[in-house]
């Protein structure tokens, strides 16, 4: 599985979507499958039997990947995170499980893919969105297990679409330009304290 697939990419939108994977799905039947076996197999009253089979289907719930989006709307300056957990909903009775955070996209600065250690199975990568206030925000809540191609494949797709390349480039110069001038007024009043003396 990749880290996001691409649902629409426009000049003003890129709408970016993720959903549970196959080792999500396969961990959800095996730990059901072992609560079942559990409850088939014991001799234990039907309540116990009931518990090992619900106790089971939560334990793997809760490992499960969620579902989640990000909009890029130029149009609206904006970027839109969702995320949908169905062990949230289930847990809260459907109250809750979906999770939105909107950023304004002009804060934007950088997107950067950081490493990460997932518990028992290794390193992953996900992408992170650097904003202008100093704070940063993943863009996603679990990393990619595995190679790093397809999160930098994205990180790629992304600062195209914003430009950020551009515009970091454009912050360069402006800060060579800056250091320049102090750089000059400096010789200046270096050179104007020499003439008093």
């Amino acid at each position: 599985m990749g880290y996001m697939r691409v649902e629409e990419h426009t000049a003003a939108l890129l709408h970016l979507k993720r959903s549970p994977g196959i080792r999500s799905w396969s961990l959800l039947v095996g730990i059901a499958s072992i609560g079942l076996a559990a409850a088939y197999y014991s001799s234990d009253s039907l309540l116990w039997k009931l518990f090992y089979v619900t106790g089971c289907f939560f334990v793997a719930l809760q490992n499960m990947d969620e579902w989640e989006e990000a909009v890029f709307d130029k149009s609206r300056g904006e970027i839109v995170l969702k995320t949908f957990s169905l062990y949230a909903r289930i847990l809260t009775l459907w109250r809750k499980g979906q999770e939105k955070v909107v950023l304004p996209l002009w804060h934007l600065r950088d997107i950067s893919v950081q490493e990460e250690k997932v518990r028992y199975l290794g390193k992953g990568y996900l992408l992170v969105l650097r904003m202008a206030t100093g704070f940063s925000h993943p863009l996603t809540q679990s990393a990619t297990l595995g190679g790093r191609s397809d999160v930098d494949a994205l990180a790629a797709l992304l600062k195209r679409f914003l430009g950020l390349e551009k515009l970091q480039q454009q912050r360069q110069c402006e800060e060579d330009d800056r250091l320049a001038e102090d750089e000059a007024d400096d010789y200046s009043s270096d050179s104007e304290d020499q003439e008093g003396h």
